[in-house]
């Protein structure tokens, strides 16, 4: 019985090992690290934009979180994010136009089903446990740091 056991596990990793594609590891890094990098630049070069016309540092970052917020829900609005993702993997899902795509997409996806129930229900399906999670986990940390500084 043992055995019949062994060689069933045998047989599935070897089929496992030959049909599981290859993944090409270094061109997918190499294709995240240059568009994360270009969508960091285009955030620059708001930023840089932005204090060029007299805001402060503190109001022209919070410019550049909303254009490049705005950014990436107008391309996904218009198909055009979803390709940069396909190309580029995690280099699109790490900025903050990941985060905008992660709301807009479910929100175009359920708009069929209605503003509430459709558009409204499921815009946050993605973003939602992100967002609690993070908030959740800073106010964690923060009220660690309050009890440890006493």
């Amino acid at each position: 019985m043992k055995e019949k056991e062994n060689d069933v596990k045998l047989k599935f990793k070897q089929v496992s090992q030959r049909d599981t594609p290859n993944t090409k590891l270094i061109s997918n890094c190499v294709k995240a690290f240059i568009v994360g990098g270009l969508i960091c630049d285009v955030g620059q070069m708001f930023l840089n934009f932005y204090t060029r016309i007299g805001l402060d540092k503190q109001n022209a970052g919070t410019l550049v979180s909303i254009s490049m917020i705005f950014l990436g829900a107008l391309l996904t609005g218009i198909g055009i994010y979803d390709k940069i993702g396909d190309f580029a993997g995690a280099g699109s899902v790490v900025p903050i136009t990941g985060f905008a795509n992660s709301i807009v997409s479910p929100a175009m996806e359920f708009k069929k089903e209605g503003f509430v129930f459709g558009v409204g229900a499921k815009m946050f399906i993605i973003a939602g446990p992100v967002l609690v999670y993070g908030i959740g986990s800073s106010v964690i940390v923060g009220i660690i740091y309050y009890l440890v500084t006493l």
